[in-house]
Formats: C-alpha cells, sequence, structure tokens
C-alpha cells in the first residue's frame, strides 16, 4: 500500500494516474524487406506491389483498438451505493450457505479459469481469491512477477490482450494504478483490482462486511439485513498513512451512511482530489469527513478505529524517516480510551501488523476483530467474481 504520487483528475469517475508506467513501442513500419535496387523480375513485381500508400503507413499503439463493454472493479467509484449493498449482502449470503448450511455454489464457474497477475507479494489476497475461485467450480491461475512479462520485457498492452484471449477473468495486483487501467483498456475478460497505489476495493468490501456482521442486531441475520440499516452513523477513525486504503475507505463509507475521521502526519495526508471526490460523495450522502494531524482529535467520539502499515511494499529505504515521523501515532489502549472514542469501540487492521503501528494489548484484545476481517476477504472477493464472471456485471 503506497503513498501516492500520482497527480489526479477532478472527475468523479475512476481516477487516471499522471503518467503510465508501461510505455510499449511507439511504432512499427510495415515496409518491404526485398532489395529495392535490384533489376529481377521479381524484385520489380515485389516494388509494385509495395508501392501503395498502406503499404507504407506507420502503425502505433494508438492504431490498436480499446475494448469497451466488459465490466471491470478498477476503483471504489465502480460501485453505486446499491451495487456495494448489493456486493456486502451476496457475500454475508455465501458465508451463510457455505458456513451454516454448508452448500455447494453449483460451479457456475466450471471449465472456466481466472488469472491472478500479481506483480507485488501477497496472502489474504491470493489465498482469498484462490479459495473463491474453487469455491464456485473455476480454475485459479496464479501468475507472479517471476512468472510472467508483466510490463517488464513486455508491454502491459501486449499482456492484456494475450492473457484475456486465454481466461475468463483477471485479478490484478499491481504497482501504479496507469497499470490495471492499461491492462483493462485492453482486455476483453473482467478485470478485478487487487491493490493498485490509489485503491484497495475489496479490502474495504471486506472491512464493511465484518462491520455489518458486528452491528447486526441480536436476532436478525447478516444476509437478511441492509448494511444501510446497521453501519448508518457509525464513526470509523483512521490514524496512520494517507495511503490506498484510506482512499477507498473515504469512497466508500459515505454510501453507507458511515462518517469518516482521519488523522495522518504532516506530508502523509491523503490524496487531495481523491479527498476532494469523497467529500462530494459526502456532501450527497449527508455524512461527516473530518481531516486532522491529531489521533487524539480523529479518535474522539469513534465508533471503530482502524490503521495500516507505515511502510508499504516498496517504502522500505524510506522506514527509518517513516517511524520518525509516525511518531505518537501508534495505537494503545490508552491512547485510544483517552482519546474519547465510544466504550464499544472495534478495532481493524487489514494486515500484515507490526508492533510499532498498534500494540498487542489492542490488536489481539476482544475489540480486535482483524481475522474475522481477513476471513471476509474470501466471501466479500467471491461476490465480486460471481457478480462479473457469473452474472456479467454489477
Amino acid at each position: 500500500m503506497l503513498k501516492t504520487i500520482a497527480r489526479l483528475s477532478t472527475s468523479t469517475a475512476p481516477l487516471k494516474a499522471a503518467t503510465a508506467v508501461q510505455t510499449p513501442a511507439a511504432a512499427i513500419t510495415l515496409a518491404s524487406s526485398l532489395p529495392s535496387t535490384s533489376s529481377s523480375p521479381s524484385a520489380s513485381t515485389a516494388k509494385g506491389f509495395h508501392s501503395s500508400a498502406q503499404s507504407q503507413k506507420t502503425y502505433s499503439t494508438a492504431d490498436v483498438p480499446t475494448v469497451t463493454g466488459v465490466p471491470h472493479l478498477l476503483t471504489d467509484n465502480d460501485l453505486s451505493p446499491k451495487q456495494l449493498t448489493d456486493v456486502l449482502l451476496s457475500a454475508c449470503q455465501f458465508k451463510h450457505d457455505a458456513k451454516v448450511l454448508g452448500k455447494s455454489s453449483g460451479a457456475p464457474l466450471a471449465g472456466k479459469t481466472m488469472a491472478l497477475m500479481f506483480s507485488k507479494r501477497s496472502t489474504r489476497t491470493r489465498v482469498a481469491t484462490e479459495t473463491a475461485v474453487a469455491y464456485l467450480g473455476g480454475h485459479a491461475m496464479f501468475l507472479g512477477s517471476q512468472d510472467i512479462q508483466l510490463g517488464v520485457n513486455e508491454s502491459l498492452l501486449d499482456t492484456s490482450k494475450v492473457v484475456s484471449s486465454m481466461v475468463d477473468g483477471i485479478m490484478a495486483r499491481v504497482g501504479a494504478h496507469s497499470e490495471i487501467e492499461t491492462l483493462a483498456k485492453y482486455s476483453t475478460v473482467p478485470i478485478i483490482n487487487a491493490l493498485s497505489d490509489l485503491y484497495h476495493p475489496t479490502q474495504i468490501l471486506a472491512d464493511l462486511m465484518t462491520l455489518h456482521e458486528l452491528y447486526t442486531p441480536t436476532g436478525s441475520e447478516a444476509h437478511k439485513t441492509s448494511p444501510t440499516q446497521t453501519l448508518k452513523n457509525l464513526r470509523l477513525a483512521w490514524v496512520g498513512d494517507g495511503n490506498n486504503i484510506l482512499h477507498s475507505l473515504m469512497l466508500q463509507l459515505p454510501k453507507v451512511g458511515m462518517h469518516i475521521t482521519m488523522a495522518t502526519p504532516k506530508g502523509y495526508e491523503p490524496n487531495q482530489e481523491i479527498l476532494k471526490q469523497a467529500q462530494e460523495i459526502a456532501k450527497e450522502a449527508g455524512t461527516e469527513i473530518g481531516v486532522f494531524h491529531d489521533p487524539r482529535e480523529a479518535i474522539q467520539g469513534a465508533d471503530i478505529i482502524v490503521t495500516d502499515t507505515w511502510v508499504s511494499m516498496g517504502q522500505e529505504e524510506e522506514k527509518k524517516k517513516r517511524l520518525q515521523d509516525f511518531a505518537g501515532y501508534q495505537l494503545t489502549t490508552d491512547l485510544i480510551n483517552n482519546s474519547g472514542a465510544k466504550p464499544g469501540w472495534k478495532f481493524l487492521h487489514c494486515l500484515p501488523r507490526k508492533q510499532e503501528e498498534v500494540t498487542d494489548d489492542v490488536f489481539y484484545s476482544p475489540k480486535s476483530h482483524v481475522f474475522q476481517e481477513a476471513e471476509n476477504r474470501k466471501w466479500t472477493i467471491l461476490a465480486c467474481i460471481d457478480q462479473l464472471l457469473v452474472k456479467k456485471g454489477f
């Protein structure tokens, strides 16, 4: 989960990163490979054949048609409030069917393959996706950075066209968000964003499912109760880096009626264009977004407290400076209670967790629901795969 460095547009449509990480070769010129000075009849014939303007056309990547009409989940903006709640209820239903009723899925993906194109290592996302595809009767094909030419010796354009021609869906875990946009631009099958530097939509679906389960009233069942009823007016406090997890939380929480407050060190604020989008969504939903630098201000009145890693993959060289900059941001029971969180506060963390982010007395306490949250990665990813590959759209 990386600090945002891309400059984004102010549109409420899925954002575009300023620069693409991968730029395929600019052009391919179709010209005769035969000698042009020979006097032989065959050479003369060849010269005549190649004399048309069409044969001299210079082709570029701009001539490669983009693919339209394929549904994807690239950013949190791809889900409307109704689509968001539908996915959460579907995930709860799948979990109930599998774990309570012991029902099979009916194998709707029998004979189908989903490619897991991961340029970064993963535990929860990989296990969740592979088991989800298996439950639906399909085959998950893991393609790590050492397995395929993911933007290294082959362009993302070419990789997208090749892989999508042989599989039925793609789960892509990338670096720059522009990479997954390029893959989707040329893919003939649905793509789900398993993580980019700007967004982590499937993680926030698991967070919301977990909170929905926790706040479903006794005597009711999560798969039969709307998340807009259970989550409305809850306040979530984020303490940590202004990264992709925070971006996705800001965009999704207002859709279910939740408020969010955040505290980040100076210089580690969320991307300002995404924040602007989130504020517009919150205004329309009638919810609040609070931005602070003091963890105590963000935690005051919170029902849920969330943090994440301070040093994401690819930021290891910044670790020493980051640990200094995040001094005072470690979540402890004393900090949370003394900051005025609600008495029944709950804690979430997307994992993996490190001691400097949150102490054991919070992480392993009854108020922590991190392992339920981790399991729900499976059910929410399963629901997304079902929507895109089985139902053909959200």
